[in-house]
């Protein structure tokens, strides 16, 4: 996003020595609304935490931010009181009895890059409290937004969260298509998870069509991550708004859930480049 890029890039060549830690930070998308993808990155989340890694949650969705309704807290302040400069870090990131943190997103708020440069600075500085996480999941929001694509272009990973319902497929193409060809960054890994699966061949056989698409189309290598099972647990959970993974660990969706944290740890896992790269990346710097 070249639009964004040259104020930040001046102010990050002009900040002396910063940790940049080993921090790991995964988006999680998806193409349309509606497929469970703020539930997984929630419950993923919980599972790092059981694995006993320090978990923040961010929400990025700058729009219709509802992270804190699955986790049932009523947060006072949110990113919009951090980017205006009215709150600190330290005021709006809040701890959950789940084992992880979060920060609720900035309902209302329209674009990173409408972000004055006082701004951008000051927003830099507060997440830089974060160093300190082993995980960072970023929930964006559904689409392709210049903000979803900003956040999945800054972060190491980003998993995208589809169902077997037809158009939920093609948006999952769609924005995978999107990714491929504005997104710069060939390090980034794409992952893809097919939610609300009646079986393994049914998850099995989602995935391997959008890959199979991915690579024909655009020479784009996107690994399988896992499935999660439809489960009424997940139902029950958001209408008591609490995590499922929290509500019955030994659900099927939770132990789906606990299966594709471990594939990331144990075949595919990678140490983060740091949030000082993640900045970089997130506002094209």
């Amino acid at each position: 996003m070249p639009d964004q890029a040259e104020k930040l890039r001046e102010i990050m060549q002009k900040k002396e020595s910063v940790p940049r830690g080993n921090t790991r930070v995964i988006a999680v998308s998806s193409g349309k609304g509606g497929v469970g993808k703020t539930n997984i990155a929630i419950n993923l989340a919980i599972a790092y935490a059981q694995l006993g890694r320090k978990v923040i949650v961010l929400d990025a969705d700058l729009g219709l931010a509802n992270v804190n309704v699955i986790l049932g807290i009523i947060p006072q302040y949110n990113l919009y009181h951090l980017i205006k400069k009215q709150k600190r870090m330290k005021d709006i990131i809040i701890n959950t009895e789940f084992g992880i943190q979060f920060i609720a997103g900035a309902s209302g708020f329209s674009k990173i890059a409408n972000l004055s440069e006082s701004e951008r600075k000051h927003f830099i500085d507060e997440l830089y409290e974060l160093s300190n996480a082993d995980i960072i999941i970023v929930d964006t929001s559904a689409g392709v937004s210049d903000n979803v694509l900003s956040f999945i272009a800054a972060s190491d990973d980003v998993i995208i969260v589809t169902t077997p319902e037809p158009t939920a497929i093609t948006d999952a193409y769609g924005i995978i298509k999107i990714i491929a060809t504005e997104i710069d960054n060939v390090d980034l890994d794409i992952k893809l998870i097919i939610n609300r699966v009646n079986s393994v061949v049914e998850g099995r056989k989602v995935a391997e069509r959008v890959i199979n698409i991915a690579g024909q189309f655009l020479n784009l290598k996107v690994d399988y991550l896992g499935f999660v099972y439809e489960d009424a647990l997940v139902h029950s959970a958001v209408l008591k708004q609490k995590p499922f993974i929290a509500l019955d660990p030994r659900g099927k969706a939770s132990i789906c859930v606990k299966h594709i944290v471990s594939r990331l740890e144990n075949i595919d896992f990678k140490e983060g480049r740091g949030l000082g790269n993640f900045f970089k990346r997130l506002f094209g710097g």
